[in-house]
Parts: C-alpha cells; sequence; structure tokens
C-alpha cells in the first residue's frame, strides 16, 4: 500500500457521504447533504477539522474491507486474544411507498468477534467547517453538539455505549454488539441495538439489489462494480444531480494551490457518467438527471452553465475558508467555484451526446420528448453562434480563450447527435439543415486542429502543444479508429505526455505554471485508445498497471503522482470511475 495517499472508503445514502480513513476515523462529512457545511473535516486540518475514531492499543491489528456487493464499510481490529468489527453505513432503503429512507446519519455498528476488546472512542464533531466554537454535551438519551456563533447548528451521537466514558476519551470494554450513531436530526423514536441491525440489513439488501442489477463482467466485473457504487454514492437523488467528486480542496499537487471545491455537478462530467449507468442499466439515474437538466433550463434564451450546485444553484461563488490548513498544509481551502461562470463550448456536445444517447435507448419513454426537442434546437442555434468563438476549454483555464481543438469537436458533437434526434423524431428539414453545419465544423477541425509537424491533432489552433483530450475524437465518432491520423495521434500523446505509466493532460505552462501530477482520467484515456487502435496487449498491460495505482479499497481521486503514483486530488472522483469503467468494457 502506497504510504501519503488517500486511503479512506466513502459511504453515503444519495443524499450524503463520509470518508473513512482505513483506521477507521471519519475525516470528512457534510451534514444534512453533500454541499452542506461540514461536520468532520480533520482531512483538511488535522488540529482544528473535527474527526470520530475508534481506537485500540498498538497491539491490535486493522484491516479493511467494503461487505461484498454494498458500499458498507468493515473495518476489523484484532489481536491475540479480542477482535471486533466496525461497520460503517449511511442508511438507504426502500420504504413501503416507494419512496427511499435516507437520513442523514452515519450509523457505527460494532460487531463483537471474540474476547473483550478495549478501545477509546474520539469524538471530536466541528460544525459549520469548524468556524465557530462547537460545544459538546450529555443528555439523557443523547450527546449533543452545538454551534451558535456564525451559524446554528446541531449534531446528535445516539449509543448503548457509557457516554461520559466517550467524551472523556475513556477506556471501553464490550463483551456484546453495540453502537453509535450520529444524526444530523433529533430522534422522535427511541435509537436501539435492534433498530441499528435492521437498518443494516435493509441496507445491505438495498446495495445487494442494486448490484444485482448491474450486469455481470467476464473480466474486471468487481473493479466495474466498485465503480458503478461509487458513481451511485455520487449522485444526489433529491434533484438527480450527480457530483464531481465527494470533497473539496484535496491539492492536485500537495503544497500548490491547485484546490478547488467538487461538490457541485459538471455538466460534461455528469452526462458522461449518465451514459455509462444506462450502459449498466440503471434507468432511474438516467431520467433524474435529464430532469435535472430539463429543469435547469426553463426559459428558451437561457445561457446554460459549465456547471450547477446539486439543488440547481447558479450562483456558486468562491470563499476561501482561511482558518483551516489544508491537507497536508495545501492551501487554499475553497468553498464554491468560480469557474461556473467560464465559457466552455464542449458542454453542449457532451449533453447533447447524454441527450440522444436517453432518447435511443428509451424512445417509448416520450413524456420528456417535447421538452428535450425544445432543448436540442436552442443548443444548436447557441452552437451556431458560438463555435467560431474561443473559450476556455475542458480543463478550465483561468485566464485566456483559445480555439481548443476538443470545444469544436465537441460543437461537431453537438450538430452530428442533434441530425441523429431529428431523425428519430422525423423531422427532416432540420435534419438536412443541421448537416452543413455539421460539415462545416468538420472541415474546420481537420484544416485546423492537425499539427502536420508533429502528425497530431493538437490542444489548440495554431499550437505545437499536445492534449489528452483529443484522445476522444474517436469515441465521439468524429474519426475511425484505423484513421492514420488517429492513430499518429495517439502515438504522438504516447512519446510526448507518456511519462512512468502515467499520463500527462498536457505539458503548457497554464496558469499556475507546468501541471505535475496526473489527471488520473486521462491515462484511462490513453488505454482506451491502444485497444481501439488494435494495441489490445498493450493496453490491457497499461490498464491493469494503473489499476495497481487505486487505494486499498479499489477507489481513485483525479490525479496520481508521476513518481509515488499515491492519490491527489477530490476524492472519490466520478471522471476517474467513469473512464475505468469504459475502458474495462473493452475487455469482455
Amino acid at each position: 500500500m502506497k504510504s501519503n495517499t488517500l486511503n479512506f472508503g466513502i459511504i453515503g445514502n444519495c443524499q450524503s457521504s463520509a470518508l473513512i480513513n482505513e483506521n477507521s476515523s471519519i475525516d470528512w462529512c457534510c451534514l444534512p447533504q453533500f454541499d452542506s457545511a461540514s461536520v468532520f473535516a480533520k482531512i483538511l486540518d488535522e488540529q482544528k477539522g473535527g474527526s470520530f475514531k475508534i481506537e485500540c492499543d498498538e497491539t491490535y491489528n486493522t484491516s479493511q474491507n467494503y461487505i461484498e456487493n454494498t458500499s458498507i464499510l468493515v473495518t476489523k481490529f484484532e489481536n491475540e486474544e479480542n477482535s471486533f468489527e466496525l461497520i460503517d453505513f449511511m442508511p438507504r432503503y426502500q420504504k413501503e411507498n416507494g419512496s427511499f429512507y435516507s437520513p442523514p446519519e452515519i450509523i457505527r455498528f460494532i460487531k463483537l468477534l471474540k474476547g473483550k476488546p478495549k478501545f477509546k472512542i474520539l469524538y471530536d464533531p466541528k460544525l459549520e467547517y469548524a468556524l465557530g466554537n462547537t460545544n459538546t454535551y450529555i443528555k439523557d438519551e443523547f450527546i449533543v453538539s452545538v454551534v451558535d456563533e456564525k451559524r446554528y447548528g446541531t449534531l446528535y451521537l445516539y449509543t448503548d455505549l457509557n457516554k461520559k466514558a466517550i467524551i472523556n476519551g475513556r477506556d471501553i470494554e464490550i463483551e456484546k454488539d453495540c453502537f453509535l450513531s450520529v444524526s444530523y436530526n433529533e430522534k422522535i423514536e427511541s435509537v436501539t441495538l435492534n433498530q441499528i441491525f435492521l437498518d443494516f440489513e435493509k441496507t445491505k439488501i438495498y446495495w445487494m439489489n442494486w448490484c444485482h442489477k448491474t450486469p455481470k463482467f467476464k473480466n474486471y466485473n468487481s473493479e466495474i462494480l466498485r465503480s458503478a457504487m461509487t458513481l451511485k454514492l455520487l449522485t444526489f437523488e433529491k434533484t438527480g444531480a450527480v457530483l464531481a467528486a465527494a470533497t473539496t480542496s484535496l491539492p492536485e499537487t500537495i503544497g500548490e494551490v491547485r484546490n478547488w471545491d467538487y461538490r457541485f455537478c459538471w455538466i460534461r462530467d455528469a452526462s458522461m457518467v449518465i451514459k455509462i449507468i444506462t450502459k449498466l442499466g440503471h434507468k432511474k439515474i438516467v431520467k433524474n438527471f435529464i430532469d435535472f437538466i430539463v429543469n435547469l433550463i426553463p426559459d428558451k434564451n437561457e445561457k446554460l452553465q459549465i456547471m450547477y450546485g446539486i439543488s440547481g444553484e447558479k450562483n456558486l461563488t468562491e470563499k476561501i475558508l482561511s482558518h483551516f490548513a489544508g491537507y497536508e498544509n495545501s492551501e487554499p481551502v475553497r468553498i464554491g467555484n468560480a469557474a461556473y461562470s467560464q465559457k466552455q463550448n464542449d458542454i453542449y456536445g457532451i449533453l447533447m451526446d447524454a441527450i440522444h444517447f436517453q432518447i435511443d435507448k428509451y424512445r417509448e419513454d416520450n413524456d420528456k420528448h417535447e421538452e428535450l426537442w425544445s432543448i436540442v434546437k436552442l443548443i444548436i442555434w447557441v452552437v451556431e453562434k458560438n463555435w467560431k468563438l474561443p473559450d476556455r476549454g475542458i480543463w478550465e483555464f483561468r485566464n485566456e480563450n483559445k480555439h481548443f481543438t476538443f470545444s469544436k469537436l465537441l460543437c461537431w458533437v453537438a450538430v452530428d447527435r442533434a441530425i441523429k434526434i431529428a431523425k428519430i423524431f422525423k423531422r427532416k428539414k432540420s435534419a438536412e439543415k443541421w448537416d452543413m453545419l455539421r460539415k462545416e465544423i468538420k472541415t474546420d477541425i481537420l484544416e485546423n486542429g492537425w499539427n502536420n509537424k508533429k502528425k497530431a491533432f493538437t490542444q489548440f489552433y495554431g499550437s505545437n502543444d499536445l492534449d489528452a483530450s483529443v484522445l476522444l475524437m474517436e469515441q465521439y465518432e468524429f474519426i475511425d479508429a484505423m484513421d492514420p491520423k488517429y492513430i499518429s495521434t495517439v502515438k504522438a500523446i504516447e512519446k510526448e505526455l507518456s511519462f512512468e505509466g502515467l499520463l500527462f493532460r498536457y505539458k503548457n505552462i497554464d496558469d499556475f505554471g507546468k501541471p505535475s501530477s496526473s489527471f488520473t482520467v486521462c491515462s484511462f484515456w490513453f488505454a482506451y485508445s491502444l485497444f481501439k487502435i488494435g494495441e489490445k496487449e498493450k493496453s490491457k498491460k497499461y490498464f491493469n498497471e494503473l489499476l495497481s495505482y487505486s487505494n486499498h479499497l479499489g477507489l481513485f481521486s483525479e490525479d496520481l503522482d508521476f513518481k509515488s503514483k499515491r492519490l491527489l486530488g477530490n476524492f472519490p472522483q466520478a471522471y476517474s470511475h467513469l473512464a475505468l469503467i469504459e475502458t474495462a468494457m473493452n475487455f469482455n
């Protein structure tokens, strides 16, 4: 196992999530939902952030795994005489009326295996991003933590263990199963071990049923399934939004300032996730996301943003939490994301691709088709007006607009998929009219995106710099995998951007200097491209090597350090896991 890496498991219930360290410490959790203020944030500040840990003496060994086909995390503690399991989950299961029970709470069910284990409970919540003073009090039925300075907030801990021993960090010896339950809301009914066990069994059955609906694969089935569950954990059921990641401000490079809040819904990432989840048969997530998009565009003239809050918020003003030291002292810690106001022309193509996929796959579900057709026409109108203009591109350069090849490619995708949608809806005139635009964009890319000296499509028009995003040209059906220009581009990217088994997304200096970590999704794209150009053995070898860089639970963040291969960036990252699934499917 790599040291100094993101050795966390994620638990969640499609309302919020928590990250649990391999040593049992809950080091990140926001309640009542993903984008709320943190109640535990040790991952962003060792001293001030707050955490919740079960601590045994040094004679105990620990190991961690998920219960098979679930997102329930088990941390096992054992020495020669004693052992117990800490079973962590956030309840999620279907009620009799068909709705889901997904409360803002974390259950820690302690299952005695042998002996009389002793441990301390280090319970240190810090509400509201630790901005005020959190005071914790013992009451008859629970332990309550309150912050009342900046904003009013409360957190409740229910348990059948000695509350004073918990608060004072004293040793607790157990002779039977027991529980700890952290709740954002005060419970109306009393909390019992029987109820906790029932929640555990129902949640386990929920996840096992969800996995049962996912197709089985001959190769890489466990990796695909874990990635699929991780993507599911990053969906916000209330609105259908899909988060880019569960965290904020985990740095792309230690000690640098590329630290962003990813607890939002990027149209680009989310649409790609939806395509993959559809292939895995989870229709409800797709429908919910399409509803989310439709609801964001009530006015036909309204500008489509690159990203939204998970409840549809359009203003995501960026703020800095200067009191937090940051992950391994990598400042600043940001909440909100200024990129929401950027112009990125690629989002239209990715959104249109997802809409086409939905309409084509589920032609009988026509209740949304009129609204979707209005959106299709709006997007084409926007693309027609904007495709010749520069933008900030897929990598969100903050200071300069350019004619990025990837953005032009996705404008072509928008028109191509719109034509296919028009044909499904028997709108022959629209299809014929848009065909001229599609041809015009394609000609422009082939003439201006291609660099004859490099024998490759480059990052932007007139550039000598290569960019991993152009590997997606084949995936989006712009160019055939065996086209000499595509093969040459893949080879040129391998030569210039590959380094010790990982890929730079680009090497040219951006707003913050030359990138010094590998964007994980790009390495998966490269493995995918190798497979498509016929280098299947090389692709598989590269893919297997990439999989070995995950953490102990098979989870990936946004970035990997080139040298140490440690995980960096926000975690777990939807983009990384979707690309893992897409690449793995090639080998089945």
